[in-house]
């Protein structure tokens, strides 16, 4: 076990003393994915809000609900966010394959770069999610402050949750389509959009044991409802702990392994 600790804890220090490459390799990614459009990654912001708009307007028709709308603006964030870092985590590894392949770089590497990545284009929908909060007449209350408490828990376990994916998906190729698939089902099965209005059946057993609506809900409930997610807060950090015990268990094993596989 401590041979597994110091194996992974070696990888993890390695991947933050090089924190200067996969900075650089994450922002030139995003400014490479728009080098030669219009707007350049301003496209990040148009494309959420045109998605938190299609859903504020399809799902609440008539006259707008701002607590709906609100409550909509704030779950595509995070969801957004989420199944970005899940569904390119599973194939993480065999897109930096050249990498791997031909240098000594610690995999936390690619897993900070892609993380980065991702709270750049998150950095674009806050933008237009703070837009939408305005119009909507959303009023900063000092509850607010546990929402950033809860952006900050879901960051420290999306690289986590990136490196069991990416494993996964080195060790079970298919896992690639399947962990697509389920995600896409499993927008659907959150509650990014639909209201959990208390009544039994289906819906109550998809808001109560799906971990992604505390996830959600960490940083929506302060600005939704002005309350503290304490509920939200204890899944997120059992959700954080079960992700973190396995993503340092798999380091410690199979990270010399990932070379050979690819």
């Amino acid at each position: 076990m401590r041979k597994i600790l110091r194996n992974a804890l070696t990888d993890i220090v390695g991947g933050y003393e090089q924190r200067r490459v996969w900075i650089a390799l994450a922002t030139e990614d995003i400014f490479d994915q728009h080098r030669r459009t219009t707007l350049g990654p301003l496209w990040l912001l148009v494309n959420y809000l045109a998605f938190a708009g299609t859903f504020i307007f399809v799902f609440n028709p008539g006259a707008v609900d701002p607590h709906y709308a609100v409550y909509v603006a704030v779950g595509l964030l995070v969801w957004t966010y989420i199944s970005d870092n899940v569904t390119q985590a599973v194939n993480l590894f065999q897109r930096e394959e050249s990498f791997i392949s031909g240098t000594t770089l610690p995999l936390t590497v690619y897993v900070m770069r892609l993380s980065l990545q991702n709270i750049i284009r998150a950095g674009y929908a806050v933008l237009g999610c703070a837009g939408l909060l305005l119009l909507m007449g959303a009023t900063p209350t000092s509850a607010w402050l546990w929402s950033l408490v809860g952006v900050l828990a879901v960051l420290v376990i999306s690289p986590a949750m990136i490196v069991v994916f990416a494993f996964l998906g080195v060790f079970f190729p298919d896992s690639q389509f399947i962990v697509s698939n389920l995600m896409r089902v499993a927008m659907f099965a959150t509650p990014v959009f639909w209201v959990h209005g208390g009544e039994d059946g289906l819906r109550r057993a998809l808001y109560d044991w799906n971990p992604f609506t505390y996830l959600l809900d960490v940083v929506r409930q302060p600005i939704v409802d002005g309350t503290v997610p304490v509920l939200a807060l204890s899944a997120c950090v059992i959700v954080g702990l079960a992700f973190w015990v396995l993503a340092i268990f798999l380091l410690g094993t199979l990270r010399r392994q990932v070379a050979l596989v690819l």
